[in-house]
């Protein structure tokens, strides 16, 4: 479809360069028959209607062959952003307030947390055709945490979580396609089809732990062989609100202080553990300060740069010998605690609507890139597109792919190990692990 003039709503087409004669308003504006303008008249409306004219031709040839109006040298390269003050707790110093995005980092980023996106309602879409089956805790609302954590560790640093694990499976390394087929339990899976939603697994990456808060000791086991081994590598330590008054991880808090382990401990507050509000659960919703004599940091964990500057300023904080340091991200999930959840019987619809309207990741990433000249709208466009044909391939083969076989039922117990026996369900049952 070609667009339509703004002045008279007649079709601007192409030909308003070539010259030929159009019934609109823009021989009003004083083109010439042979294209140029005359003289005197403003260049500004010639660049207009050439934008009009890329724009016409993006959209008659699809997406996919979008071009924007300017070129990439006219787009900011970088932008400085005010970001909200973070509060600290045992701590003289906080991370900056000012920051800078250059474009790249901002398209990715935005990349990134779309893929995340559309692969959680992918995961919605499938679990309700009971393709998906068994349990399924979706991480949309809370892109900007993974994302902005990842964009300030690095690939070679290690990540623990909980059973919310799609999004970091993603961001550390899985491939859309791997993860979709876990979820749907095929031998393409990043876990060989034998893990599921929670328990996905890639390099420097420890899962997916279904066990609420179990996680955390874990982790700190991690950050002990960064120290042992003396590699200058950490280890992020992730749970969630309804895990944070658990037992173990005040066990974990001490023995990480007194042996200075390098671990950011980070509490991804989505106000609700399962249907239950931090207000419920917790004499004090300040969990930032819960480590008591371990500093922490309380961060809005919506604003991708605001996760991206407290992570880089706690990942320096451990990578100086200081020991561990803890973080909250204060975030939101717009599904239930997980697919048998409906997520509104402990809140409104309202409520969510809200979030999604004036605090939702993407779109506050998206607003900064547009309004700082950093991207146009076509290519953002075009972004969303190949997201979202990512996703359906990863579905259709996530469908597609065979189910792994009952003779690797028991594979990969052991690492490196010769083949064994394994006892089945009864005497008679013999199985045997492959490493």
């Amino acid at each position: 479809m070609w667009p339509k003039c703004t002045q008279c709503g007649s079709t601007v087409r192409a030909t308003a360069i070539t010259g030929a004669e159009e019934d609109c308003c823009r021989k009003d504006r004083g083109f010439r028959k042979d294209g140029f303008l005359p003289t005197g008249t403003e260049p500004g409306k010639m660049l207009t209607n050439i934008s009009n004219v890329l724009r016409a031709c993006a959209q008659r040839n699809g997406a996919a062959a979008a071009v924007s109006a300017r070129s990439y040298a006219d787009f900011t390269t970088q932008a400085t952003f005010e970001i909200k003050k973070c509060d600290v707790h045992k701590l003289d110093e906080a991370p900056a307030t000012e920051v800078v995005m250059t474009r790249e980092e901002g398209l990715k980023y935005y990349h990134t947390m779309q893929t995340m996106r559309r692969m959680e309602l992918k995961a919605d879409q499938l679990y309700k055709q009971k393709i998906i089956r068994g349990f399924c805790h979706l991480y949309d609302g809370q892109e900007a945490c993974a994302v902005g954590i990842e964009a300030a560790i690095n690939l070679t640093d290690h990540l623990i979580t909980a059973y919310r694990a799609h999004g970091y499976t993603y961001t550390r390394g899985g491939t859309v396609k791997e993860i979709m087929a876990e979820l749907t339990g095929r031998r393409g899976g990043i876990a060989k089809g034998k893990g599921g939603s929670m328990h996905m697994y890639c390099k420097n990456f420890y899962g997916g732990n279904g066990i609420v808060g179990a996680q955390v000791p874990l982790g700190a086991g991690v950050a002990l062989a960064c120290k042992y081994q003396g590699n200058n590598e950490l280890c992020v330590c992730l749970y969630g609100d309804g895990a944070a008054n658990q037992g173990q991880i005040f066990e974990t808090y001490n023995m990480a202080s007194l042996w200075k382990l390098p671990v950011i401990f980070i509490c991804e507050n989505n106000r609700y553990g399962m249907g239950t509000s931090v207000e419920r659960a917790a004499a004090s919703t300040d969990y930032y300060k819960r480590g008591e004599f371990i500093p922490g940091l309380r961060v809005d964990g919506m604003d991708v740069l605001c996760v991206r500057e407290a992570t880089r300023f706690a990942a320096d904080h451990c990578r100086s010998g200081k020991g561990p340091i803890l973080m909250e991200l204060q975030t939101y999930r717009y599904h239930g605690h997980s697919m048998s959840d409906p997520g509104v019987s402990y809140r409104t619809r309202e409520e969510i609507q809200e979030v999604r309207s004036k605090s939702d990741p993407i779109s506050l990433l998206k607003d900064r890139l547009l309004s700082n000249n950093m991207a146009s709208v076509e290519e953002l466009k075009v972004i969303d597109v190949e997201v979202r044909k990512e996703i359906e391939d990863a579905a259709q083969f996530a469908t597609t792919d065979p189910e792994p076989p009952l003779e690797e039922l028991c594979n990969h117990i052991f690492s490196n190990n010769p083949p064994v026996e394994v006892r089945g369900t009864n005497p008679w049952a013999k199985l045997k692990s492959v490493s």
